[in-house]
């Protein structure tokens, strides 16, 4: 028992450190467990399907451009926001075991109360939007607003950048029974994107 908890509680800090890597790969000289070892923290982090929710977002965000932005004090999408949403859409109808949320952003200029409006506005256009292309409106979590708490320029001026909306993986779609989810998939997953991605991921936005 002790070992379980000591093994379990060793692959969380892997996990949420960004280096949990697939079981089979830390079997080598440089490794700090043997392979049996690693199985048993793959299957004890992916038997609640953490480690799947993590590569989905990994690769949702190294394969899709996660942020769309908007002109000064609106709401309205443009013609490349609304691109990118078509782009997001393709690849959440082509992964429906996972749901997302959008968070809406504003810059500094106006006030903290009329800018949290302003975002959670935001977030309701490109979620509209989304659903407007097929995405099944349960797949799309609460959408929120993070105001103008979260900027990716640190300004008191006004900021293309961030005035934005960020979608992202945020848990299993409806229905889905997490319990049921086989660990070994989650692996395979994880480790094709450690493979297609490389060494370094930069998202498109902060949360």
């Amino acid at each position: 028992m002790k070992t379980q908890v000591k093994i379990m509680t060793a692959a969380s800090a892997l996990l949420l450190a960004g280096c949990f890597q697939p079981a089979g790969t830390l079997n080598n000289q440089n490794s700090f467990a043997g392979a049996t070892e690693n199985n048993i923290i793959a299957q004890s982090v992916t038997r609640n399907g953490i480690a799947y929710l993590q590569a989905m977002s990994a690769r949702f965000r190294a394969e899709v451009p996660t942020m769309i932005n908007f002109e000064f004090n609106s709401s309205r999408l443009d013609a490349e926001a609304r691109r990118i949403l078509q782009v997001q859409a393709d690849w959440i109808k082509a992964n429906p075991i996972v749901r997302f949320r959008v968070y809406g952003h504003t810059d500094r200029v106006g006030s903290a109360g009329y800018n949290q409006a302003l975002g959670l506005r935001r977030a309701r256009s490109a979620v509209q939007y989304l659903v407007s292309l097929g995405v099944p409106r349960n797949r799309l979590e609460a959408y929120t607003s993070l105001g103008e708490t979260q900027p990716i320029v640190n300004t008191e001026l006004r900021e293309r950048l961030n005035r934005r909306t960020v979608t992202d993986v945020t848990g299993f779609a409806p229905g889905f029974d997490a319990a049921d989810f086989d660990g070994k998939r989650a692996v395979i997953i994880y480790g094709e994107y450690v493979g297609d991605a490389g060494s370094e991921i930069v998202s498109e936005g902060g949360l």
